[in-house]
């Protein structure tokens, strides 16, 4: 009878750095090496389709023997055939009828290891901490973004606003956006369809120096807060929904759709600013960089 397989209950939003009795439910060998499902993990999985969150380093001990988790990534087991696929190679959307969404941790050699064993997993904690810094950091100064242009570079009303109510500059005009440790890189597109929109990107361009100053200036304003981020979860598998929620003061309780992994307050900065750099007219780029407290 075929091994009952469920979508992976994920630890990376609770604090969970190791899981000492982690059940393997799907093992496969590829090109050298080894991809292994377990039923829980407090690894975060890179995703295929919108890879802005490094997938998490760290180690699978098994039978007193450590090894190096090489990479982690988001993989699909049809559940008839109980073959998993890796990445770019699944061919089915999330809660498709008869398949189920799970972590995929990779050796990069092969392990003799059988379904229903119990293997250890232990995160990098410190990498993973940094990489919550950057991208709760790269939240923050979207917010701040959209804030500071709102009212002086907009000539028109977009029909889109963020979760403060302003114009949402960030998601019209990002075309990817990549959390490294302790910092949070966006790329901005000001193309003719923005243009279109309302938004008067050769006046934003000039006036750059301006908004940096008013963006960092927010964010010191946020971060002095010290409030506590909360990522508020639906469930506990890989494919339920995740919130990113933080208390702005005057601001309120925003919640952002995330389903990575982000800093427990806005007391681990001591501060948060950006810089920018202009590719071009039309190309624009936001790094965010945290200091911790």
């Amino acid at each position: 009878m075929p091994t009952i397989i469920t979508p992976t209950k994920v630890l990376f939003t609770q604090n969970i750095w190791q899981i000492n009795s982690a059940v393997v439910c799907a093992v496969a060998a590829k090109n050298g090496g080894t991809w292994i499902v377990v039923e829980q993990t407090p690894f975060h999985p890179v995703s295929h389709i919108w890879p802005d969150h490094p997938a998490d380093r760290g180690e699978l001990i098994y039978q007193s023997q450590n090894y190096t988790v090489t990479d982690c990534v988001v993989g699909a087991i049809e559940i008839a055939t109980q073959q998993l696929y890796i990445a770019a190679d699944i061919p089915v959307k999330r809660d498709t009828d008869g398949w189920v969404f799970v972590v995929a941790h990779h050796l990069a050699l092969p392990l003799a290891l059988c379904v229903a064993e119990e293997v250890t997993l232990v995160v990098d904690k410190a990498y993973q901490q940094g990489l919550s810094r950057g991208h709760s950091g790269g939240h923050l100064s979207s917010l701040a973004l959209n804030k500071v242009l709102h009212t002086d570079f907009w000539r028109k009303d977009p029909s889109r606003r963020d979760e403060l109510g302003y114009y949402d500059f960030h998601s019209y005009a990002q075309e990817k956006s990549i959390a490294s440790e302790n910092c949070n890189t966006d790329h901005y597109r000001l193309g003719k369809t923005l243009r279109k929109r309302g938004l008067n990107s050769v006046e934003m361009i000039a006036d750059i120096e301006q908004i940096t100053v008013k963006i960092n200036q927010q964010l010191a304003l946020w971060i002095a807060l010290a409030t506590p981020i909360v990522m508020r979860r639906e469930g506990d598998a890989l494919t339920d929904s995740r919130y990113w929620q933080c208390d702005l003061g005057d601001e309120g309780i925003i919640e952002i759709p995330c389903g990575g992994t982000h800093a427990t307050s806005l007391a681990e900065y001591l501060a948060l600013t950006v810089k920018f750099e202009v590719i071009s007219d039309q190309q624009l780029v936001m790094i965010t960089t945290a200091v911790m407290a």
